[in-house]
C-alpha cells in the first residue's frame, strides 16, 4: 500500500515534468535555433531601418549631431523638390519598360525553346551567361558598342547607316531607354530560364488535350502555358516591380543620372544627397519614401491574393 501511495503521489509531478519538457521542445528549442539569425536581422536590418526613420526627421549632414525638424524633409520632398518628381517619373518609366519588354521577351523565348530537347542546356546557358556578368563589365561594353565614334555604332556610322551617328547616351530623350536596353540585355535571359523551367513542369497531357480540341499554338500558350506558370510569372512581376524602384548600378556606372537629370532615379537621388550634398537626413527621407512605394506594390499583391486571385 505504501509503494502504491508513493507512485500515486508522484504522478502529478511526472506529468508536470513531461508537460514542461514538451513545452520547451515545441516552443523554446525552435526559437533557440532561430535566435542567431534573429539577432543578425535585428542588428543588420531592423536597427538601421529604425535609424533611417529617425534620421529622415532630422537635418543631418551625416557627421556630427542631428537636428530634429519633424516632417520638413517630407514636405520639401513632395511639394518643393523638382528633382524628386523627375526621379520618380523616371522610376515609373523604368518600371513600365521592365514590366513589359523583358517579360514578353522571356515568355516568347521560353515558349519557343520549351519543345527543344537536343541542346536545351546549351541554349539555357547561352541566354543565362549575360546575367552572371558583372554590371561594370556589361555597362562599359555596351557604352563602347553604342558610341557613335567607336564600337558597333561607329562601324555602322562609317558606312552611312542612318541613325547611327547619334550619341544615345548623351541625349535627354534617349538616355533612359538606352540604359534600360543595356540592363534588359542581361536581365531577360534570366527571366527566360525561370519561365522555361516552369513550362517544363506543365503536364504534357494538357497540351495533348488542347491539340485534340483543335487549339492553335497561341491558344495553347494562352490557356495552358500561362496558367501553368502563373506562380512564377506573378512572382517575377512582383520582383521586377520592386527592383525597378531600387535600380542603381547601370544608371550610375553609365551616366550618374545625366545628362541634366534625364536618367536620374530615386536611388541615384539618395546617393547624391547623402554622399555629394551631405544631406543625409534628406536622403533618408527619400529612402523611406522608396520603401513606402515598394510596400504599396507588395500590398497590392497581398490584397489581390486575399480576394482569391491565383497569384
Amino acid at each position: 500500500m505504501q509503494k502504491t501511495a508513493v507512485l500515486t503521489g508522484t504522478r502529478p509531478e511526472v506529468r508536470r515534468r513531461r508537460l514542461t519538457k514538451s513545452f520547451y521542445r515545441r516552443k523554446v528549442v525552435p526559437w533557440l535555433f532561430v535566435l542567431p539569425i534573429l539577432v543578425i536581422n535585428i542588428l543588420v536590418v531592423l536597427g538601421p531601418a529604425l535609424g533611417a526613420v529617425y534620421y529622415s526627421l532630422t537635418d543631418w549632414s551625416g557627421i556630427g549631431d542631428a537636428e530634429f525638424i519633424g516632417l520638413d524633409n517630407y514636405r520639401d520632398l513632395i511639394f518643393e523638390d523638382a528633382s524628386f518628381r523627375n526621379a520618380f517619373k523616371n522610376n515609373i518609366i523604368w518600371l513600365a519598360m521592365f514590366l513589359t519588354v523583358p517579360i514578353a521577351m522571356g515568355l516568347t523565348a521560353a515558349s519557343l525553346l520549351a519543345p527543344i530537347k537536343r541542346g536545351a542546356l546549351f541554349f539555357r546557358m547561352s541566354f543565362f551567361i549575360p546575367y552572371v556578368l558583372p554590371s561594370v563589365i556589361v555597362a562599359q561594353l555596351w557604352s563602347s558598342l553604342i558610341h557613335p565614334d567607336r564600337g558597333l555604332l561607329g562601324w555602322l556610322n562609317e558606312r552611312g547607316v542612318p541613325g547611327t551617328d547619334a550619341a544615345y547616351l548623351g541625349r535627354e530623350e534617349t538616355v533612359l531607354p538606352t540604359i534600360a536596353f543595356i540592363d534588359n540585355w542581361h536581365w531577360w535571359g534570366f527571366l527566360m530560364v525561370l519561365f522555361l523551367a516552369g513550362m517544363q513542369n506543365i503536364p504534357p497531357d494538357l497540351y495533348e488535350a488542347a491539340r485534340l480540341d483543335g487549339a492553335s499554338r497561341w491558344q495553347e500558350f494562352r490557356d495552358v502555358t500561362i496558367p501553368g506558370i502563373r506562380p512564377v510569372l506573378v512572382f517575377m512581376i512582383l520582383m521586377s516591380s520592386i527592383w525597378s524602384f531600387l535600380t542603381f548600378d547601370y544608371i550610375w556606372i553609365i551616366t550618374q543620372g545625366g545628362p541634366g537629370g534625364a536618367s536620374e532615379v530615386l536611388s541615384i537621388l539618395v546617393f547624391k544627397n547623402a554622399f555629394q550634398n551631405f544631406e543625409a537626413g534628406y536622403a533618408a527621407a527619400i529612402g523611406i519614401t522608396m520603401s513606402a512605394l515598394v510596400g504599396v506594390v507588395i500590398s497590392v499583391f497581398v490584397v489581390l491574393r486575399r480576394r482569391g486571385w491565383e497569384i
